[in-house]
């Protein structure tokens, strides 16, 4: 589904460069549930980034079900992202002025999904994420734990083939982050694939490989036995 060779990010300004990626090569499966770990600064979230086409590399291919996709523009990008990639990010990310039910229908607006359908799909996630009762909300009036249910809902209503999620559970308190981490797990057994940047080693314990940053390299892969 993902292949990656020789990716280079390089962030310039007038007096400093940064290399981000330095050469990462890392190819995911269709169906994985992959955890990128590694600390601050080590390219982590630029990888994602990168993967989830919110940005581009500087050099280096990037292989998007099997479509070379590192030069496109970001029109282009925009449009492949639609429907195949769902997004839950740690500060979640939500619209302070659209309800509970709108953020999670603003996707399906974006795909032009018909209100009939649009209605259906909304109600459907909401009753699984166990979030209907507060789909009149406004996202302030929700706990962490309700905000980040909202999100991964808004994640997969458009049933993509791919979520990218970083550091999902790092707002949140135990209890809430154990939640998150199972609907995770529960949307990688039915097929989801998934991609998580975390700094949490029990987080990590959920996936299938666990993929080690230091400096913008790749320098350890441990492939886990789910039992």
């Amino acid at each position: 589904m993902i292949k990656t060779t020789d990716l280079v990010k390089v962030f310039r300004t007038d007096e400093v460069e940064t290399t981000a990626l330095n050469k990462v090569n890392i190819t995911i499966e269709k169906g994985e549930f992959v955890a990128i770990m590694g600390p601050s600064g080590c390219g982590k979230s630029t990888l994602l980034n990168i993967l989830g086409l919110l940005d581009t590399p500087t050099s280096g291919q990037y292989f998007f079900n099997g479509e070379e996709v590192a030069g496109y523009k970001e029109k282009q990008r925009t449009n492949l992202r639609k429907g195949n990639i769902g997004f839950v990010f740690q500060s979640f990310n939500l619209i302070d002025e659209l309800t509970v039910y709108e953020n999670v229908e603003l996707p399906l607006l974006y795909l032009k999904v018909t209100a009939a359908e649009r209605k259906k799909k909304v109600a459907e996630v909401l009753e699984r994420m166990k979030i209907t009762h507060r789909k009149k909300h406004f996202p302030q009036q929700l706990s962490g734990g309700q905000q980040q249910r909202v999100a991964i809902a808004r994640a997969v209503v458009t049933r993509p083939h791919l979520i990218l999620a970083d550091e999902p559970t790092g707002n949140l308190d135990s209890a809430n982050g154990e939640e998150v981490m199972s609907l995770l797990t529960e949307l990688n057994n039915e097929g989801t694939t998934i991609i998580m940047v975390t700094h949490s080693p029990s987080d990590a314990d959920k996936a299938h490989r666990i993929v080690q940053l230091f400096d913008g390299h790749i320098v350890t892969e441990n492939i886990r036995q789910i039992l």
